[in-house]
């Protein structure tokens, strides 16, 4: 799981159809996408997910729902993220199967250090900052909180949160693998631009965190080198 991971929110989308802005954050370089329906039918959610399942074929992207296992597994999708008050994980494993893909939320330390005996795909660490699409999370993380998240788990980060382009490369350096957005993308007037930008900013954070990896593995070698420790 790395690069835009698009979370959808229908409300967020204004006058667009949802699956027209799947579509356009697909061809912007989405690498996940979350079909999140909070206030709909389960008969509406399973043929929504249906039709966007359909639209993503052609781009073998994974589709994710967000908390409904019966709606995963009526439509046969790529995975499941759930929350810490949603369906346990290990029996959303044993339900989708080794092969599916599942995230789970990480709202307080204690979440992540339960989550590290897991065999979860990533964990969405929730929310970087607050905002209005997760207003019932706990406290705020912060830059401060990924960073330290990512020098203990052992899993692909995802974070979400108020982010958008102007503090996404922030987020990748800090740790997030892959960086999710609901209303810089649904909101956007230009969905297509807002993912093409977006992907070009995480992808780009992603080289330069991977070769700031590397100098200082270097600095360390050649330090011992020098010093002989």
């Amino acid at each position: 799981m790395r690069g835009l991971y698009f979370v959808t929110d229908r409300g967020l989308c204004g006058g667009k159809p949802l699956p027209d802005v799947v579509l356009q954050a697909l061809r912007g370089g989405a690498c996940c996408v979350q079909l999140r329906e909070k206030d709909v039918s389960t008969r509406f959610f399973i043929e929504e997910a249906l039709r966007i399942k359909a639209i993503m074929a052609p781009f073998q992207v994974p589709l994710v729902i967000n908390d409904r296992l019966d709606v995963a597994l009526a439509v046969e999708a790529d995975g499941i993220h759930v929350g810490q008050e949603d369906m346990p994980y290990e029996t959303a494993r044993r339900l989708m199967g080794p092969k599916a893909v599942i995230g789970l939320s990480v709202e307080t330390w204690e979440d992540v250090e339960r989550a590290q005996s897991l065999d979860c795909d990533y964990l969405g660490v929730s929310p970087i900052f607050a905002t209005p699409t997760k207003a019932d999370t706990k406290e705020p993380w912060g830059m401060d909180g990924l960073a330290r998240i990512r020098a203990f788990s052992r899993h692909r980060l995802v974070g979400i949160g108020g982010l958008h382009a102007g503090n996404a490369e922030e987020a990748v350096l800090a740790g997030a693998d892959a960086v999710a957005v609901v209303s810089a993308i649904c909101a956007a007037s230009d969905p297509f631009q807002a993912s093409r930008e977006l992907t070009g900013i995480i992808h780009a954070a992603l080289d330069k965190r991977e070769k700031m990896g590397r100098n200082n593995g270097r600095s360390g070698i050649e330090k011992t080198r020098r010093t002989g420790e």
